[in-house]
């Protein structure tokens, strides 16, 4: 989720209960010890000594690379900058991400990924929790089961699966039963992801894993009332409607808000773009404003468009 799950996109999804805990971009390790601000700039949440959305739900920092010294590392640094937990990413199916013997491209090789958690377990001992986070597999899923348990005996304390391989990318299906193959042998907690769009896909993955819990990643990004909607049907057996066009807009008019001061006017307009790309997929209103909008690139002219949109009316493009 590059470039979309900044702190602010953290806080505006977590107002509404639904969401148990995030994690940050990912800090990319290559060789070195990398400076407070690199940690401080993905996850400025440890500015407070206590890393958490402002709604109080906790964020895990995230780490990517694949050399363990260096892994090591950044692990200590971001343990004496307050990290409360640390997530290592080997599922990230970016090209120049795996090019550079990251994400991924670590799954060819489960013994690396053993010796990558491991370092980064013994980095911080038993003072925060190392999780991680795995594909099923680079090009095909026969290593699955050897990268998960090579997690496991590296330290892992929890283990995130999703449904499909680097070379299947973002494609459906998710194969949610090969996470469920992966949990029964595991004695950590997996979490199933890939592909939970709706209360169904939610079910549907819990159902053919057997997890009892799910990650949202660009679900949450179209539909910012999913997670309070399987919170709500977990509690009470009741199905809540959609969440409306003009609540996801204000959400957008709300980053956009949030953001303006801090990032070039032209850079929140790429971001709101981004983000409503995740929503136009699944939702006619949202296509149809993404399509009225998709060139403007001025910010003001952006958020007047996304006004109009909530009105019904058609959104208002630039003289």
């Amino acid at each position: 989720m590059e470039g979309v799950i900044d702190a602010a996109t953290r806080d505006l999804l977590t107002r509404t209960a639904g969401i148990d805990w995030t994690v940050t971009e990912f800090v990319r390790v290559v060789d070195a010890r990398l400076p407070p601000r690199v940690f401080l700039r993905h996850c400025p949440e440890l500015a407070g000594g206590d890393p958490r959305t402002p709604s109080g739900a906790p964020v895990h920092l995230q780490l990517l690379g694949s050399d363990p010294v260096a892994l090591a590392a950044n692990a200590r640094q971001a343990l004496a900058l307050g990290a409360t937990s640390l997530d290592l990413n080997f599922g990230c199916p970016a090209k120049l991400v795996n090019r550079h013997d990251g994400g991924a491209s670590m799954l060819r090789t489960p013994w690396r990924l053993r010796t990558a958690v491991s370092a980064v377990h013994d980095a911080v001992g038993d003072v925060i929790p190392v999780t991680a986070k795995i594909r099923l597999g680079f090009a095909d899923r026969r290593l699955a089961l050897d990268c998960a348990r090579a997690t496991e005996d590296g330290g892992a304390s929890q283990l995130v699966v999703h449904a499909r391989t680097r070379n299947e990318g973002y494609r459906p299906p998710a194969h949610w039963e090969w996470i469920g193959r992966i949990r029964r042998r595991l004695s950590i907690p997996v979490i199933a992801n890939g592909d939970i769009w709706t209360l169904e896909d939610y079910w549907k993955a819990r159902t053919l894993s057997g997890c009892r819990d799910v990650m949202l990643g660009r679900g949450a990004l179209a539909d910012s009332g999913l997670a309070p909607r399987i919170r709500h049907w977990q509690g009470t057996g009741e199905h809540l409607p959609p969440t409306p066009w003009a609540d996801k807009a204000s959400l957008l008019l709300d980053y956009a808000a949030m953001q303006r001061s801090i990032l070039s006017s032209k850079t929140v307009v790429a971001r709101l773009k981004q983000w409503m790309n995740h929503m136009r997929g699944r939702d006619p209103e949202a296509a149809r404003c993404f399509q009225a909008l998709r060139r403007i690139t001025e910010l003001d002219d952006f958020l007047a468009g996304l006004r109009a949109s909530m009105t019904s009316e058609a959104p208002a493009l630039p003289a």
